[in-house]
Order: structure tokens, then C-alpha cells, then sequence
């Protein structure tokens, strides 16, 4: 029996005991023995009773599903307010920088236009969130950007324990110096006992230590938060090198003070695989990001471009119809338009317009493909089917 209940029956029982002893007419003195008895009982039930309901009630275990911020269903979020909120650097030319109307521009930039595109049907549905490389991982963590695409080099590291998915790669590139022409600085080891300029919480100056610990190179490294403040540094000569991508050295260099007065090293110090990225737990959005980029790069390889793109809505070639979604319902299994890739041709265009247009060798960066090339053309990109 409870002991909360006790002293309840307690009190039934002295009752019975009262009203058999005056039905019962006899000595009481017995009775009153074990009236007397009961009662001690009774007053030792109540002590533990308030002892008891002194303590703090129990409370019942209710297991809650726990989504982290930025987890969810990303493109109901991304839907429901008609934006797609999209990462970049903000001050790398060539890559993601505003024009001179404030309006972003750049090869980062047109891919975040492409995912819009994708998950909008509108490219123009893309909005900027620029961010140095010390804050990019946080606000893609907690969810205040839906997709990162910000020269962010994918490593098992980011991938893994970060807690990101790495969408195809988009940029091929390597790690390289620049310095003065006038240095005589023309291998890594000229810069022996000197300065390099170089962003803090990167790959690249993981990259730089790595690779002058293992050449035996000393040096003393000059590091910011911002590129703009890298850039600077070394333009008003407090480094003697100043180290990033190549590509961003290539594009960097044409706003220095001088830019016929710099050169970059021959020398490539790392693999550096850039693209998009996203947060574990929305596969769905992932897929997303990831078939967005290989509808570029597959349209490229068929020749579809945003010049052709209606004309091919009639093609013969059934990959040509499923990557446009005339046939299929391949943009369906993702919670998108069938035609999505089609959007994304028509509004954006193939990788190779991309890259030409920001990029390429009528740009004031004059960056040929190498390694970004198609597979049929010396290359490496290569998009999986869509079928």
C-alpha cells in the first residue's frame, strides 16, 4: 500500500473502532489501548506524509526531437520566403565583388544565382552574405545562409567533423605566392627570413606553414581576417609574399597600386578543389545544390547554352530532353520543377559561360580552363547522368 494512503485507512479503522465500541456497550479500557496505539501510528504516517510532499515531485521524462539551427527542410525555408540567402566572400574580383551599382558580381556569385534559379525558378532571387573566412563556417552552422560558395576549399576535416556536404567543385585550383618583381624572389626559398601576408583560419595558412616547415624555409607569417586587409598589407610593402589561391592572386592583383609591378611563383603548394557547400542533415537540399551545379557542367558537354536553350527543348538527343526536363520528372524527386535545369540554362547559362564571363581570357583576369575544362577537352569536369 502507498504511505500516502495510510493515514486515509487510519482513520477508517479508528472510526470502525469508535462505533463498535458504543454499539458494543463493554469496557473500553482495551479500546482505548489500541486507539492510543493507531494514533501513534497514525502521527508517525503524517510526519513522513509532509516529508514527502516536501520534496520535489517527480516529473515524467518526455524525449523531445532536438533539429540543430540550421537543420530542417531548407528549401521549404528558402521557398516560404522567396530568397535564397547565399554566402560569398564579397571582396574577392572575378569571384564575388559589387559592381560599381552595388550589385554582386562574380563566378561565386553567379552559382548562388544558380541554385536560385534551381530552387526559385528565379536567379534573381539570390541575396549576398558576405563573410571573411573566420565567420563563413559559423553562419552556414547556424543557418543564417542556406548555401555557402565562397573559394572554400573542400577537406575531409570541413566535410566530416565541421559538418558540411561539399557540392560538386566548381573551381580547380592550387595555392601560390605572389611577390615583387623587383624582389629577385623566384622560388619559395628566396622567401628564406622573410614576411608573407595571409588569411587567418584557412586552408591556406595551414597550407603555407606545412609546406615551408617541410622545405625548411623560415619566415614570419602576416595574418588578417579580411582578404581586403591581406591585400593591403602586402600592396603597402609590410610582406615580402602574400600567398592565397592562384586564382585569387590572378584576380587580386589587377586592383593593387601597381599591378604590372608583381608577379606570382611558378610554384603550386597544394590542391585546392573550391565549391559549394551545405550542413549535414538535408540531404534533399544537397542533392539540390549538387544537381544544380552538374546541370551546368552537363549542358556545357551537350552544348546547350542560354543562346540554344529553347531551340534544344525540341532536340532529338534524349539526355539533351531529360537534363531540360521534357521528359522525366527528375527536378520532382527533389521537390523542384522538372524544368529547373532548363531555368537555370536559360537565366544563368552552361559552366563555360560562367566562367568566360567572369573569368576567362576576355576578362581582365585572362584565366584560361586548365583544369577546369570539360573531360573532352583536357580538363577534369565531368558531370554523373541525368537519367
Amino acid at each position: 500500500m502507498s504511505r500516502k494512503l495510510f493515514p486515509f485507512f487510519a482513520v477508517l479503522v479508528l472510526l470502525a473502532l469508535v462505533v463498535t465500541a458504543c454499539g458494543g456497550g463493554g469496557d473500553t479500557s482495551a479500546l482505548q489501548g489500541e486507539i492510543d496505539s493507531l494514533q501513534s501510528d497514525l502521527d508517525a504516517a503524517n510526519a513522513k506524509l509532509e516529508e514527502a510532499m516536501a520534496m520535489p515531485a517527480e516529473t515524467e521524462t518526455v524525449e523531445v526531437a532536438v533539429t540543430f539551427a540550421g537543420g530542417g527542410d531548407t528549401l521549404a525555408k528558402v521557398q516560404g520566403l522567396g530568397v535564397l540567402n547565399c554566402g560569398v566572400s564579397g571582396g574577392l574580383p572575378g569571384f564575388s565583388v559589387p559592381d560599381a551599382d552595388g550589385n554582386m558580381t562574380g563566378f561565386d556569385w553567379d552559382y548562388c544565382r544558380v541554385v536560385a534559379a534551381a530552387a526559385l525558378g528565379d536567379a534573381d532571387a539570390a541575396e549576398a552574405r558576405p563573410s571573411n573566412a573566420s565567420e563563413r563556417f559559423p553562419i552556414l552552422q547556424s543557418g543564417e545562409i542556406d548555401v555557402l560558395i565562397r573559394n572554400t576549399t573542400w577537406t575531409v576535416s570541413r566535410d566530416t567533423s565541421l559538418g558540411f556536404n561539399f557540392a560538386p567543385t566548381t573551381f580547380y585550383d592550387g595555392q601560390g605566392m605572389a611577390v615583387r618583381k623587383d624582389s629577385g624572389i623566384d622560388t619559395l626559398e628566396g622567401l628564406d627570413g622573410g614576411t608573407v601576408c595571409v588569411n587567418a583560419g584557412t586552408t591556406t595558412e595551414k597550407n603555407l606553414a606545412d609546406v615551408f616547415r617541410s622545405r625548411g624555409i623560415s619566415y614570419e607569417p602576416v595574418v588578417f581576417a579580411e582578404t581586403a586587409d591581406v591585400r593591403g598589407a602586402y600592396d603597402e610593402g609590410r610582406c615580402d609574399g602574400w600567398t592565397t589561391d592562384k586564382s585569387g592572386l590572378i584576380a587580386s592583383i589587377t586592383i593593387l597600386a601597381d599591378p604590372t609591378a608583381h608577379k606570382i611563383l611558378d610554384e603550386t603548394m597544394s590542391k585546392e578543389p573550391l565549391g559549394p557547400l551545405v550542413r549535414h542533415g538535408d540531404d534533399n537540399w544537397f542533392d539540390i545544390v549538387k544537381w544544380s551545379v552538374n546541370c551546368t557542367i552537363l549542358a556545357e558537354d551537350l552544348g546547350v547554352t542560354s543562346a540554344n536553350v529553347d531551340d534544344m527543348l525540341g532536340a532529338d538527343d534524349p539526355q539533351i530532353l531529360n537534363l531540360l526536363g521534357v521528359e522525366g520528372d527528375l527536378g520532382q524527386a527533389m521537390g523542384l520543377n522538372n524544368d529547373f535545369c532548363y531555368q537555370i540554362i536559360a537565366q544563368v547559362g552552361n559552366y563555360g559561360e560562367i566562367f568566360e564571363a567572369n573569368l576567362g581570357v576576355d576578362t581582365p583576369f585572362g584565366l584560361t580552363r586548365g583544369l577546369n575544362a570539360q573531360w573532352t577537352n583536357g580538363g577534369i569536369l565531368y558531370s554523373p547522368p541525368f537519367r
